[in-house]
């Protein structure tokens, strides 16, 4: 099967849409499969296994790490992209890899299908503070439901968020496919090595936030949290692995509540080796996002036998479901700081959530849920060639 799947983003872009489109393209890889992705260019670029037209592109106002690609220079790679000859098109974003996607499907008279990764309703507000949100989340919702009328199906990597889009309205073909985890490259992890390098003693209790540092994420409610903590456990620190918007703030934030101590934004971290050896450096994994539709990062902390402490909400909802690995609690820094330290404070708890995590990673496995997209995909191209019925395997509920 040939596969072109169009994106807004990807690497040297990281977020959970980079991480996604690259572990499905692996997979597809090694299953026998051709991949093509047309993505943005940046200053500098990520090199991959398969070919990838980047795009001339522009900064987007307000988040300087996204670029938006030039609608036009897309249009000149058509004819190598049918000289390529696609079975299918796979839209990763919704801004200008949507539209062209549309119109590149249709040059190309091939099926159309789009994962719906990000929860705009709760995202647009945070980048758009003077515009009304019930405006805003109106706006979210209309466009969403267009946008999921122009493709053959829509994959959405959790069930809440299937559900989020049923209460729009969305009537389109949807199927429930997380993205898979390569569950052993987190679990070899040299969490000593880690702390070495950042100055960390061995014994000081460390929590873990892994993701983009920007608004929509709610790091600033996990600076309340270590706030609350320290009164309890005074050691303890927080890691905020990775880079954003919201970070200049979230600094000044940390030194004016003299915080300075508690909390080391460590940046970027390469995935081979920086972010496993980060992962089994911390003794707790911290989440408390509120527009998450997967929490991708949630299973790679588990996959290194690190416990979690989240909020449940959309797609962290349906990772805990099953209550192995960690605590729900709700979102209230002083009760969030009580369920720390009872974990932090009990040896024997940390370890059954410790096997228990490493458990439930093993099971969404990156291979599995590649091959029920591929399962998907052939459904669609039969659909599209005499209209087949659907693979059951690939219209369920999550894992």
């Amino acid at each position: 099967m040939r596969i072109l799947l169009v994106s807004d983003v990807y690497f040297p872009r990281v977020n959970g849409v980079s991480t996604s489109i690259q572990t499905f393209a692996q997979q597809f890889l090694a299953l026998g499969h051709e991949v093509t992705l047309i993505a943005p260019s940046y200053a500098t670029e990520a090199e991959e296994r398969f070919p990838i037209h980047r795009i001339p592109s522009r900064p987007v106002p307000f988040d300087a790490e996204d670029h938006l690609m030039q609608r036009a220079h897309m249009r000149r790679i058509y004819p190598e992209i049918a000289r390529r000859k696609p079975d299918l098109v796979h839209i990763q974003t919704p801004f200008a890899a949507h539209y062209e996607g549309v119109r590149l499907a249709r040059h190309l008279r091939v099926p159309l299908i789009e994962t719906y990764h990000t929860y705009f309703e709760e995202y647009l507000e945070n980048y758009l503070p003077l515009v009304p949100r019930q405006l805003l989340r109106l706006a979210a919702r209309r466009f969403t439901v267009s946008q999921c009328r122009s493709v053959d199906a829509v994959v959405v990597p959790s069930t809440p968020m299937l559900n989020v889009l049923r209460s729009y309205g969305v009537s389109a073909s949807c199927h429930v496919i997380p993205t898979g985890i390569p569950s052993e490259s987190f679990a070899r992890g040299d969490g000593a090595a880690f702390r070495a390098q950042h100055g960390i003693p061995p014994d000081r209790p460390l929590m873990l936030y892994v993701g983009r540092v920007a608004y929509e994420k709610n790091v600033q409610f996990l600076i309340d949290v270590v706030d609350a903590t320290r009164r309890r456990l005074p050691d303890i620190l927080l890691v905020i692995a990775g880079e954003g918007p919201a970070r200049g703030a979230l600094e000044r934030d940390v030194s004016r509540r003299g915080l300075l101590q508690h909390v080391l934004f460590s940046g970027y971290l390469g995935r081979d080796r920086e972010l496993p050896d980060c992962y089994a450096a911390a003794d707790v994994f911290v989440f408390a996002s509120r527009t998450e539709t997967q929490g991708l990062v949630l299973l790679e902390a588990m996959a290194a036998g690190t416990p979690v402490v989240t909020t449940a909400v959309m797609g962290t909802e349906a990772v805990m479901a099953d209550g192995r690995g960690g605590l729900v609690v709700a979102e209230d820094a002083s009760g969030f700081a009580d369920a720390l330290s009872r974990l932090l404070g009990d040896s024997e708890l940390s370890s059954r959530f410790s096997r228990e995590s490493r458990r439930k990673a093993a099971e969404w496995s990156d291979r599995a849920l590649a091959e029920k997209m591929l399962c998907l995909y052939e459904d669609i191209i039969r659909q599209s060639a005499d209209g087949a019925r659907a693979c059951p395997a690939s219209a369920g509920g999550n894992l």
